[in-house]
């Protein structure tokens, strides 16, 4: 059975770091794309980062350009999302996906989805 794993969120002040794991098992990990979303309350899901290391495939939402970096670990399976110069406008649930296709980024092509974790950044 597929299944993804977040961990490392947590409360933040502004200008604060958080690490972001994504720990899967029961696929073939070189083979998808992991994704990292976020969903504050009242929002839609949007795309942060992805990333997939067969084709070279690593995406940035503007939003987090220069501040947030996503790297992968295969020997672990794991995926991580550096997470520098919080702002407030970060806090969400965070939720890591894995896709089958080809550069992905719209939740839809996403077939496996973790339970999330909770990213809180305030003053």
């Amino acid at each position: 059975e597929a299944q993804l794993v977040e961990s490392g969120g947590g409360s933040v002040q502004p200008g604060g770091s958080l690490r972001l794991s994504c720990a899967a098992c029961g696929f073939d990990f070189d083979d998808y794309a992991i994704g990292w979303f976020r969903q504050a309350p009242g929002k839609e899901r949007e795309a942060v980062s992805a990333i997939s290391t067969g084709d070279g495939y690593i995406y940035y939402a503007d939003s987090v350009k220069g501040r947030f970096t996503i790297s992968s670990d295969h020997a672990k399976n794991t995926v991580y999302l550096q997470m520098n110069s919080l702002k407030l406008e970060d806090t969400a649930m965070y939720y890591c996906a894995a896709a089958e296709v080809v550069s992905p980024i719209e939740p839809y092509e996403y077939r496996y989805w973790g339970q999330g974790t909770q990213v809180t950044v305030s003053s």
